[in-house]
């Protein structure tokens, strides 16, 4: 894919940090030496991590020069590196590995979060929080969409673009850490963000799950592309009784720490 656009990620910076806070409030450490920020982005999470830990070290991670940039520019006092948390190891073993809105775009987490797991030093904890919305009608519709019109073919399979099948259902995470880990916490939220219209709602996916499908389009197609996805959002999502409208954003927590 493109580089991401970290002022148009950043512009519902409050809705997406709320569950990055939430995550956080969550992770039983009291003081971690060393903890990793996977898929940091513009660091509006890793300045969460160093607000609550101000004597560890903390390293941000990204595939995105963009984003690390960004990053590097809010928290000039911390580490922003670029590495790729599918195949990224730590010269030594952290106390913390954080992954907010990150592991949803990688492949094979049955082999990943073990992997991811197995880094951390004695007593250490994974902490995870991943979009769980490829049901809900804004990525459903964009489904869709991109298989209904000229950009199609340009597309290709829309259930490939669209990461069907990536995820595992909350229990699938349990099992997969429970025989490894001391402790694994496991929650799912759905998150309702009033969102002004239907515009609002596209504007806030263009930035992450919309990417896929946008990506591969000229000028042209992704100007009727986004057309036809706004018409088709403004009906899966009608106004409610203040005029908005209501973005449901379920998302799955995972807290899973190491035995000492």
């Amino acid at each position: 894919m493109a580089d991401w656009n970290p002022a148009l990620y950043t512009r519902f910076e409050d809705e997406r940090t709320r569950p990055a806070a939430e995550l956080l409030a969550r992770i039983p450490l009291d003081r971690p030496r060393l903890v990793y920020d996977l898929g940091c982005g513009p660091g509006n999470s890793t300045a969460l991590i160093a607000a609550r830990y101000p004597d560890a070290e903390v390293i941000g991670l990204d595939t995105s020069p963009a984003m690390l940039e960004s990053a590097r520019a809010r928290l000039p006092g911390l580490t922003f590196t670029l590495a790729d948390a599918a195949t990224w190891a730590p010269e030594r073993a952290p106390d913390l590995i954080y992954a907010n809105a990150v592991l949803q775009w990688l492949p094979d987490h049955a082999t990943l979060l073990p992997r991811l797991f197995g880094l951390l030093a004695p007593g250490g904890v994974l902490a995870v929080q991943m979009p769980d919305n490829l049901a809900e009608s804004s990525h459903r519709l964009m489904r869709e969409v991109a298989g209904a019109g000229p950009w199609a073919a340009t597309i290709g399979d829309p259930a490939v673009a669209g990461r069907l099948g990536r995820m595992l259902e909350p229990a699938g995470y349990y099992d997969l850490l429970a025989p490894r880990a001391a402790a694994v916490d496991v929650w799912r939220t759905a998150y309702h963000h009033p969102m002004a219209d239907a515009a609002a709602i596209v504007e806030w996916v263009s930035a992450t799950g919309l990417r896929p499908f946008l990506d591969p389009l000229d000028s042209e197609q992704r100007a009727g592309f986004l057309a036809a996805y706004e018409i088709a959002i403004d009906r899966g999502y009608p106004p409610r009784s203040d005029g908005q409208r209501l973005l449901a954003f379920p998302r799955v927590f995972i807290v899973a720490r190491r035995a000492t």
